[in-house]
């Protein structure tokens, strides 16, 4: 059997910053190329070899691997087809001595590879590997391997071929090669920056105007160029940045693209999400010109994918219109990512980042869940506060005047709650339409919130049967009403509490929490003050001559002698309550 002449050139550099290598063997960055990003060409002679203990295989066979030469302090493994030797990975491995050997996965194929546990020198490793049930004709054993910092060399082994195949009659580079492949892995020498956006490419950034050369923010970036596209990503992280092309506001059937922050390197990878499982990550032959830098707590990374990839399902065509995605998160030391533990940023609209270059922003929050925030901090910052102010304490004050036929306590506070009712509604049902449904990740957060909206709807209802002032009935409506109420507010601020730092509104945090206790404080400060200021009214005496302490005053009348100290109190606690309110919609419009 006659195979053809493959004519590959193993890359003769990597470029890449000075870093201080990989003594701890994790060198998933190198699972494309095998190349150690040490600065220096490999050696033209090899001093090391491969050798295995049999050259025919079936799948499910072992073949026991062994690399040899004089002293060495890092080597990779791999196997590949040795017709395509650019392809993916082919088979695991199974170790023999964990102490020299340590199992990486490159890819998609898990145990793939293996490399150095630390630098200490050593003359043999031997491991095992297996064949899979998906095995080309035939498979060839690669190395690299580091003598020193600076000396490496590439080792290309022997070649062994299924049972039943006839073995290649020219031979397939036995001697030192290289692999094609387009996935460079480089260094950025400095930040990139968002000029041209809007101009000539296409920009994603929060906060939004934010320049990632001048800042830590968020910048995702596309720019064309003849038939491929050139991105560029940058956010603080220590962990991972990804975005995402999705055909909807939801995780899930998307085509991702990670910057992972990897032992102080960078390891870029393709995935296509399925649902919310974790994502395996892919080879990255679809990436073209990887450079990544990692300063200040900032991950940078970019790179060039073609606008259509046929021969890839998990990658979506970029001449289409997508929501985009961009998140971070943290991730382990051997490249092990977490789910993001806050809301993504998320475009509010599908986009072609083909089209015409635009200069756009996102949120970490849907629009819905934004307006459902907002209008409970209205309805219970606001309205039920200054409603239950007003009932409590102002009926003395505005007992003589009159709104629409009705005392104008009474209708203030009629107005406020009522407004309070349809605010807390409409607020209710945003979050159903976001979700299609109930949410099962929002904790007790629905749960308080379906109780507050029960009894505020209960209030007004209850209302319409209340008893006539002097009725005997009236005192037992009195205590209902007052307890139901009290009952609401209090389930609504702990509601509040508990809604500020879900993932879909998460607004910034230590802040929220002590603006919150900040807004509680100023209003039961404000009862307390209104309540001694009654209590001093009421109890204003006069010692007559046989010390007998009489009360000159009846309720009514002294509570008329503080009118213009509360009407004060009440446009001070007004205002406060507008500033608390403008701070939490500002925060909310920020996310």
């Amino acid at each position: 059997m006659e195979l053809p002449g493959l004519a590959l050139v193993w890359m003769l550099s990597c470029f890449c910053a000075p870093v201080d290598g990989y003594p701890n063997g994790k060198v998933r960055e190198a699972c494309t190329s095998m190349i150690p990003c040490h600065g220096t060409s490999s050696q033209p002679s090899p001093e090391h070899t491969i050798t295995v203990n049999g050259t025919k295989f079936k799948p499910g066979d072992s073949i026991e691997v062994q690399l040899s030469g004089p002293d060495f302090e890092g080597f990779f493994i791999q196997a590949r087809d040795a017709e395509h030797l650019d392809s993916p990975a082919v088979g695991s491995f199974v170790l023999v001595d964990r102490r020299l050997s340590q199992l990486l996965t490159c890819g998609r194929t898990k145990n793939s590879a293996v490399s150095h546990t630390s630098k200490a020198k050593k003359k043999l490793i031997k491991v095992y590997w297996i064949a899979p049930g998906d095995a080309p004709t035939h498979v060839q054993f690669l190395a690299t391997v580091v003598k020193k910092y600076k000396i490496w060399e590439k080792v290309l082994g022997p070649i062994v071929s299924q049972l039943n195949t006839a073995s290649p009659t020219t031979p397939l580079h036995t001697t030192p090669g290289a692999i094609s492949t387009s996935h460079i892995v480089s260094y950025l020498s400095k930040p990139f920056n968002a000029s041209g956006c809007g101009r000539t490419k296409f920009c994603t950034r929060n906060p939004s105007n934010c320049d990632p050369a001048k800042a830590s923010c968020f910048f995702l970036s596309f720019q064309r160029e003849k038939s491929s596209v050139f991105i560029e990503m940058s956010g603080p992280s220590e962990g991972y940045l990804s975005f995402a092309l999705s055909y909807d506001q939801w995780m899930g059937d998307d085509d991702t693209y990670l910057c992972i922050n990897e032992d102080h390197s960078v390891h870029v990878s393709t995935t296509y999400l399925i649902g919310r499982s974790y994502p395996v990550l892919d080879s990255e032959h679809a990436l073209e010109d990887v450079s990544w830098r990692i300063a200040d707590g900032v991950l940078q990374c970019s790179f060039r994918r073609r606008v259509r990839l046929p021969d890839d399902k998990g990658r979506f065509n970029l001449d289409a219109s997508y929501y985009i995605f961009l998140a971070d998160g943290e991730a382990s030391e051997g490249g092990l990512i977490y789910k993001h533990s806050r809301q993504p940023l998320i475009t509010n609209g599908i986009y072609n980042v083909m089209g015409l270059p635009q200069d756009i922003g996102g949120s970490r929050s849907p629009i819905l869940i934004k307006a459902h925030g907002a209008l409970m901090f209205v309805a219970w910052i606001t309205t039920v506060s200054i409603g239950v102010i007003v009932a409590r304490f102002f009926k003395p004050v505005w007992s003589h005047s009159f709104l629409l036929g009705k005392e104008m306590w009474f209708q203030v506070h009629r107005i406020l709650m009522l407004t309070t009712v349809t605010l807390t509604s409409i607020s209710f049902l945003l979050p159903f339409l976001y979700r299609g449904g109930w949410s099962h990740q929002a904790g007790f957060h629905p749960y308080l919130g379906c109780t507050v909206m029960a009894l505020t709807i209960f209030q007004p209802l209850m209302a319409g049967f209340r008893p006539s002032r002097h009725a005997p009935r009236r005192q037992l409506f009195n205590w209902f009403h007052w307890s139901t109420g009290t009952t609401a507010r209090i389930l609504a601020v702990v509601t509040m509490f508990l809604g500020m730092d879900l993932a879909a509104l998460d607004l910034p945090d230590p802040w929220d929490t002590y603006t919150m206790i900040g807004f509680v404080g100023w209003h039961v400060g404000t009862e307390v003050l209104l309540e001694i200021h009654s209590y001093c009214l009421v109890r204003k005496v006069e010692v007559i001559e046989d010390d007998r302490v009489q009360i000159l005053q009846s309720l009514t009348s002294a509570e008329a002698e503080g009118r213009l100290f509360k009407q004060i109190v009440l446009a001070i606690y007004v205002c406060g309550n507008i500033v608390f309110l403008i701070a939490f919609l500002a925060a909310i419009n920020q996310i």
